[in-house]
């Protein structure tokens, strides 16, 4: 897999975040930020707290809501 070389702050809003920054939560337990980007959103404090939250609340199992 190549990565790209631009960075998240110059990539616009509207494209899908890359393959890159993403994983399945295999290779290692699912973390806020993650979750933030599973959602389709990118990474703000206020979006990874909310996503600490619900990790506390729901474990793993919060991940579940974005995926088909």
């Amino acid at each position: 897999m190549s990565e790209s070389s631009e960075s998240d702050e110059t990539r616009p809003a509207d494209l899908p975040t890359p393959d890159h920054l993403l994983h399945t939560g295999a290779e290692r337990p699912i973390d806020p930020e993650d979750l933030v980007r599973l959602s389709g959103r990118e990474p703000t404090p206020e979006r990874v707290e909310e996503a600490r939250r619900l990790l506390e609340e729901h474990g793993p199992a919060a991940a579940e809501r974005y995926l088909p």
